[in-house]
């Protein structure tokens, strides 16, 4: 991956010349808006079309932060962030990037839940592309007219939104959101992103009701109109765009797995709801063994919940147990589910779905996950359910009587679907719970310690493995990618965040995080033969090298 040319340099981004006066402060990659110069504003201009002070991009940032806090809700602010972006992308990362604890949230989990609810409400300019069942036969001739060379796409057809369902075209929000954390967390360039919601309706009747639905109105497609509509958009990217990685992002159970399955050989792909879930509750599982001693292979998993999260952790737990001398069978043995109908188990038969059947083991059915903790005696309790308030109090309590350090992690996004909030598991578990959750928690006083929760967020884990992907061009991300970020992001939980009960590096470090694994990645495509890219002689010197940086260049 190289970076693109600079501003000034329009060529790289596929415009004849550099744009001038109005259209300049409309090209949200260009516009530096009160900071363009004087000599700037004579040679480009831009005379009368902005306030005389000149302002530096610092004294922006601190403007728009001021701007974010008079905003009276998350939603609020998460409009205001959007308009930024799409008005000044260089001042939009500075600000994310210089508070991104507090940013991160905003733009993405747990607020882009909501944005996403009241996506077609707060609709205002268009970001990326909406691919409808109507441009069937048209679609490589719209990616074509995308004006940026793109190297990183992010779709979704809004099936499984979160924890919040089908939502169809609202959707969006999710690969707008998903492609700003690549670039504010692993300096991807913003004009080599590209958004993508695939309009091929929706189930959802109160959407297909609602006079501000902004997708079809029509039923979901199924069977081969959905199929025959996926492939033509894997022929579209191949053709349009060969460099580029496809994030499937959001897909129902029932076609997730089958089109990762699919087309991972085909395109360079991967899925962040299987493989980049797998990686950071896998990391976590591995920093908390610092706490609880013991080895990954004699651990217990029992997950609630048997969708593409909770299995993809599986089974990249499977592959991280197998290094440590376990049988595949082994592994598998040690992972347990509970689904909407209770214990996967052999005498289920033909009633459980295909990727289910791996883990349906042969033991006595169990209705319950209270029963199951109870029977089973797991050493971690992985929430990833989208089934709030699941994790009860004698479940907790009897993780807590199972273990002197019970891992209970409450996976579900957003914060509405947690499984159990942080301040339950300490209190429930006298302080002892090894407590992770996928969207932030704020840190528990409980007898006197000071608890901070991990947040297990794939932010940790996507940005780097696309990343290390593209700068290797490599052919292909492969599980065994994912495991080595899981154990780079896992290393880099240093003993202060251990006592603090944090699995999880702070959010402060995500951009070395994302360099880490990037790295980590790009080393293990070399080492496969899959890279495309000459090796360089100092790979993470190489990859920093070429992540972007939100700063303003002379244009004149």
């Amino acid at each position: 991956m190289t970076s693109p040319a600079s501003p000034a340099d329009l060529s790289a981004w596929g415009a004849p010349q550099q744009p001038r006066g109005a259209a300049l402060l409309t090209d949200p990659l260009l516009n530096k808006g009160t900071a363009f110069t004087e000599r700037e504003r004579d040679v480009l201009g831009l005379r009368g079309l902005l306030p005389p002070r000149v302002f530096t991009l610092d004294e922006q940032v601190q403007r728009s932060l001021a701007a974010v806090h008079r905003k009276p809700d998350p939603l609020e602010k998460y409009i205001y962030l959007t308009n930024l972006q799409n008005r000044n992308e260089v001042l939009f990362y500075r600000l994310v990037m210089d508070n991104i604890e507090e940013m991160v949230p905003l733009i993405y989990t747990p607020t882009v839940g909501q944005a996403c609810l009241e996506y077609g409400a707060i609709y205002r300019r268009p970001r990326g592309l909406f691919l409808s069942l109507r441009d069937r036969g048209h679609l490589a001739d719209i990616l074509a007219r995308w004006p940026h060379q793109v190297r990183l796409i992010v779709v979704t057809d809004g099936e499984r939104i979160l924890g919040l369902g089908d939502l169809g075209a609202l959707g969006m929000g999710i690969p707008v959101g998903k492609l700003s954390l690549y670039t504010a967390c692993a300096g991807v360039h913003p004009s080599y992103t590209l958004p993508i919601t695939l309009d091929v309706g929706t189930d959802n009747q109160d959407l297909l009701d609602g006079p501000a639905y902004i997708g079809l109105r029509r039923k979901r497609a199924r069977g081969e109109e959905f199929d025959s509509f996926i492939e033509e958009l894997v022929q579209a990217v191949s053709t349009v765009f060969p460099k580029a990685l496809l994030q499937w992002e959001d897909f129902g159970n029932t076609n997730a797995f089958r089109l990762l399955n699919q087309y991972r050989g085909r395109l360079l792909s991967f899925n962040d709801d299987i493989q980049g879930t797998a990686a950071v509750a896998l990391a976590g599982v591995i920093a908390g063994l610092r706490l609880t001693g013991g080895t990954l292979r004699d651990q217990k998993l029992l997950f609630l919940g048997a969708g593409e999260a909770g299995t993809g952790i599986a089974d990249l737990y499977v592959e991280a147990a197998r290094a440590e001398g376990l049988s595949e069978a082994e592994a598998r043995a040690r992972c347990w589910f509970v689904d909407s109908k209770g214990l996967v188990v052999t005498s289920r038969g033909t009633e459980l779905a295909h990727h289910k059947l791996p883990y349906a083991h042969d033991h006595p059915f169990i209705a319950t996950l209270e029963e199951a903790v109870r029977t089973l005696k797991p050493t971690a309790l992985i929430g990833v359910s989208g089934m709030p308030q699941t994790f009860t109090q004698p479940i907790v309590e009897q993780m807590a009587a199972n273990n002197a350090r019970p891992m209970v992690f409450a996976l579900s996004n957003p914060t509405s679907k947690a499984e159990c909030t942080a301040e339950q598991a300490y209190q429930w578990t006298d302080g002892r719970a090894i407590f992770a959750s996928g969207s932030p928690f704020a840190e528990v006083e409980f007898k006197g310690r000071r608890h901070v929760p991990g947040q297990g967020n794939n932010i940790y884990i996507f940005p780097g493995v696309g990343l290390g992907a593209l700068a290797s061009e490599s052919r292909e991300v492969t599980d065994a990618m994912f495991l080595a970020a899981a154990r780079t992001l896992a290393g880099m939980v240093a003993p202060g965040d251990l006592e603090l009960g944090r699995v999880y590096p702070a959010l402060t470090q995500i951009r070395e995080v994302s360099l880490r694994i990037a790295a980590a990645v790009a080393e293990e495509a070399h080492a496969k033969g899959l890279a495309q890219a000459a090796r360089p002689d100092d790979l993470m010197a190489d990859i920093r090298a070429r992540m972007f940086q939100p700063v303003y260049r002379e244009y004149a």
